[in-house]
């Protein structure tokens, strides 16, 4: 049965509040500050961020680095159409997972450099299985491939009469200290923090604690029908033994975990133990986090304005509560907040 109260979500009117652009000072950006215990919303900006972190707290963030993985391609009518590559499947690249826009196999496809698609298979969660011409590496991927942005950025530069792919985009769509390749889509919670205002936590006796998941395609798969049947895609999470020891540590000494966006909360959810702790290695996290989702290592949650019926919208109510987060987005609407991938923030404590 399909959750009713999020269509309460999808009922604010936030199409002029998409952010199709990010602020050029990121930690410049708005943070709505929301209360669980008394229910109160403050509203800052997010460099205030290092007021509500205390000596020995732990901030968790997401080191994956987005690679350029949207591939543009032709039909046999010469019409230009797009495709996600999602992994490869083999090692040299010949076979991928992707996801587009229905395909016909009686039909041709190309990509640049003359490589053509040679075989289809559609899978039943509606990604294809193809099969190249030639091998597609990631030299190939680097020099004809764009960066992944959401269809609702390109959406609304297209109502701007903007270029879709900006040239700042390389960089804007990635966290400051993005290092390990292998996302379709990026940790935007991360967006928010820059170098000096990690120098400045840091500063302050606050724990980085650096944990690695890439990012899939379920960030953006929407939960359209009953949500116990939702199936999360699988991503790979990393969690070393130094990371481990650190967010254990926070634990014992009774400070905060201060986790940054949904693929971070999902790494910690997946890699926990028996006993609330954190054990290191590595994973498939395809953990769905949705209302009565009990956690077990966060004590604050560091996020963005979320899309309906998101799997990120879905975390965010169960830890906020759904009311109280309906609550503040309807203030976020009211006092024009910039809303998904290049919008504010929320500090959820």
């Amino acid at each position: 049965m399909k959750d009713k109260e999020f269509d309460e979500f999808e009922k604010l009117d936030i199409k002029d509040l998409i952010a199709d652009f990010p602020l050029k000072k990121r930690d410049e950006a708005r943070l709505m500050v929301i209360h669980k215990d008394t229910a109160r919303i403050e509203h800052r900006i997010f460099s205030d961020l290092i007021e509500y972190l205390t000596q020995g707290d732990c901030i968790v963030i997401n080191e994956t680095k987005v690679v350029k993985s949207k591939m543009f391609f032709y039909d046999s009518d010469g019409k230009k159409r797009d495709m996600l590559m999602l992994s490869k499947l083999d090692e040299k690249g010949k076979r991928w997972m992707v996801l587009t826009k229905k395909l016909n196999n009686k039909k041709k496809y190309r990509l640049e450099d003359d490589v053509f698609i040679s075989s289809i298979e559609k899978n039943n969660d509606g990604s294809y299985l193809i099969e190249f011409s030639r091998e597609l590496d990631d030299n190939y991927i680097s020099k004809h491939g764009t960066v992944p942005l959401p269809e609702y950025i390109i959406k609304k530069r297209k109502e701007k009469s903007k270029d879709e792919v900006l040239q700042d985009d390389e960089d804007d769509y990635q966290t400051v200290y993005a290092k390990e390749n292998g996302s379709v889509a990026a940790p935007t919670a991360g967006f928010h923090f820059t170098k000096e205002l990690l120098e400045k936590i840091q500063k302050k006796g606050i724990n980085i604690a650096k944990i690695i998941l890439h990012i899939g395609w379920g960030t953006f798969k929407m939960v359209r029908d009953d949500p116990e049947n939702f199936v999360m895609p699988p991503e790979h999470c990393i969690v070393s033994k130094e990371v481990r020891d650190i967010i254990n540590l926070t634990k014992r000494n009774g400070k905060k975990i201060f986790v940054v966006g949904t693929s971070s909360m999902r790494t910690l959810e997946k890699m926990k133990d028996e006993n609330g702790f954190v054990k290191s290695g590595e994973a498939e996290s395809d953990i769905f986090i949705k209302p009565g989702y009990k956690f077990s290592i966060a004590d604050a949650f560091i996020t963005n304005l979320h899309v309906p019926h998101s799997p990120p919208l879905y975390m965010t109510t169960a830890f906020c509560g759904t009311e109280l987060l309906l609550k503040a987005y309807k203030e976020a609407v009211d006092r024009k907040y910039r809303f998904y991938s290049y919008g504010d923030a929320c500090l959820i404590l």
